[in-house]
């Protein structure tokens, strides 16, 4: 990626986790000569079965340190409204402008049509939905480096049975993204959806482990590093051309 300071500035949200898609897209992208800022928000980890590992985003900093990044790490409730633009401050005031924003920051809770309440279903759609809008909002208003190098990724899923609130939520994602793809044209960046399939990042039980092997043509389930590719690549020149798609990462699943 090419840029006009040493190493161009990359944000990636949801952060939290050394086993998550986002540690391992920040860790790839630092190894390919960006400098990398990230977000995390403990609270939400502490409620999810998976909980939030003591010391994961200092051996992260650690590892992206070693990789040659500057590196940033900052608490951050996306639910929030003045959230993005307080990440943005502190980023562009430590770092200098973001060139590429990766979204890999999500509220997701299990629940079907009639469990589903309320708080739940809004919590959903102002994390998933509306701090990804105005993170990107955020990013164009800034944006500052070299026509052509812009880069905005989301990270999306296929999940709506029993799974309602997180679903819905991440087609709205879809739908934002792609409209950056189109309306901020002006900028030369691109936007485009990842879409990994199952990942294995510590949420897979034994029995559903069993039935995704079965069912996938490689044999084995998605890992972080195989998302962290695809991400490393659409965040490249190479990937220069790729712009307003839904990319299925997920070796064939879905086929």
């Amino acid at each position: 990626m090419t840029s006009t300071n040493s190493r161009p500035v990359v944000l990636v949200t949801g952060v939290g986790r050394r086993a998550g898609i986002g540690a391992a897209i920040a860790l790839r992208l630092a190894v390919d000569g960006w400098d990398v800022a990230t977000t995390y928000w403990a609270p939400y980890d502490e409620r999810m079965p998976w909980g939030h590992p003591a010391g994961d985003v200092e051996q992260l900093s650690a590892e992206l340190a070693q990789a040659g990044a500057r590196n940033l790490a900052i608490p951050a409730d996306l639910i929030d409204v003045g959230t993005p633009e307080r990440i943005f401050d502190v980023v562009n005031d430590q770092f200098g402008p973001v060139t590429a924003l990766v979204m890999c920051h999500a509220e997701s809770v299990d629940s079907g049509l009639l469990d589903t309440t309320v708080e739940s279903f809004e919590r959903h759609f102002a994390v998933n939905a509306r701090a990804s809008w105005l993170l990107i909002r955020e990013f164009a208003r800034r944006f500052d480096s070299e026509p052509g190098t812009g880069r905005v990724l989301g990270i999306t899923s296929d999940h709506t049975v029993f799974n309602l609130p997180y679903g819905a939520s991440k087609g709205a994602l879809d739908r934002i993204v792609l409209a950056a793809a189109r309306e901020l044209a002006d900028l030369r960046l691109t936007a485009n959806v990842i879409n990994p399939g199952p990942v294995d990042t510590g949420w897979i039980g034994a029995e559903q482990r069993a039935e995704l092997l079965a069912q996938h043509p490689h044999g084995r389930i998605g890992q972080p590093t195989d998302t962290a590719a695809l991400a490393a690549f659409l965040c490249s020149d190479e990937g220069g051309w790729i712009n307003g798609q839904i990319i299925y990462s997920d070796g064939g699943l879905h086929a």
